[in-house]
């Protein structure tokens, strides 16, 4: 990977590390389906009035608007919402790494080499350390929710990988007009789910702090995060980018603490040394593995 893209790869991350406590804010003050249809309403206007929609088959949007957008932030604000803390989200959100290589390799045909499953099994056990501190702090449905975000955002990698497969395209573009897609669902969802005296209540209540939070997520989190994101899983493999993700848990556990009194313990140290591990040895393994002559 290119040092520019290195370091883009790493502003995503902190960008997306901050995101969940920025939701634990939201959903404080607006039910999370709706805080789902404000923030992607926020990220198609008005920058779609900017910027020409890509040349990509429409079921493509459909599709990168249904997982990525709505899938993941329904059940990830849902699972915020009822309890789930942000630091530990961000924690098990971060699965999506691993779904992610199993759906590339039936769908992708994508082949795991050697250090790139040494990678992630040190990451797993990092992970593993960092939440077994926990314990029954989590709730089992706040869990339930984030993993099904988790598999919805590893199937929006995949379809990000046919979008790249449409030619050279504006990234930003692509996820601005997308955005176009959520609002809907999100809404009927929240009239459904959450009901209209709620939506009522929430929208004739909106604070700036509310306001702060939405326009967070929508243009840093979804417009540059995305934006970037789409960017790098444009130019490089899946299995490159998407072990980057593993990062985000160190700076989400860490704001968690500092916003919310979420207490970070020597096991998650431990953890993040492993979690870093072994992310540096999926990222570097095969360079590092050809210097000293050995067949990757």
């Amino acid at each position: 990977m290119q040092p520019r893209d290195l370091v883009l790869a790493l502003l995503v991350v902190t960008v997306w590390g901050l995101n969940f406590s920025v939701i634990r804010i939201g959903v404080a003050d607006v039910p999370p389906l709706l805080l789902g249809a404000l923030r992607f309403l926020l990220a198609a206007f008005p920058a779609l009035l900017f910027l020409r929609p890509p040349k990509v088959p429409w079921r493509l949007y459909l599709a990168y608007g249904m997982t990525i957008s709505v899938g993941q932030f329904a059940f990830l604000f849902s699972a915020i919402h009822l309890g789930m803390p942000s630091g530990l989200a961000s924690l098990v959100l971060q699965s999506q790494a691993f779904l992610t290589m199993v759906f590339a390799t039936f769908w992708l045909k994508e082949r795991w080499r050697g250090h790139q499953l040494g990678g992630l099994l040190l990451a797993a056990g990092g992970l593993a350390l960092i939440g077994s501190a926990h314990g029954l702090t989590m709730p089992l449905a706040g869990f339930l929710l984030t993993l099904a975000a988790a598999t919805m955002w590893a199937i929006g990698n995949i379809v990000t990988r046919a979008v790249s497969h449409c030619g050279a395209i504006n990234q930003l573009a692509f996820v601005v007009w997308a955005s176009l897609v959520p609002p809907l669902p999100f809404l009927v969802l929240s009239l459904l789910l959450e009901g209209l005296p709620a939506i009522d209540a929430a929208i004739g209540a909106l604070s700036l702090r509310s306001f702060a939070a939405v326009a967070y997520l929508a243009w840093a989190a979804t417009l540059l995060g995305y934006g970037l994101w789409t960017r790098l899983l444009a130019r490089y493999p899946v299995n490159q980018v998407a072990p980057f993700s593993l990062l985000v848990p160190l700076v989400g556990l860490t704001t968690g603490w500092l916003a919310f009194g979420e207490t970070l313990q020597p096991v998650h140290f431990a953890g993040a040394a492993l979690l870093m591990l072994g992310l540096a040895i999926n990222l570097f393994g095969r360079r590092l593995l050809v210097r000293v002559g050995v067949r990757p």
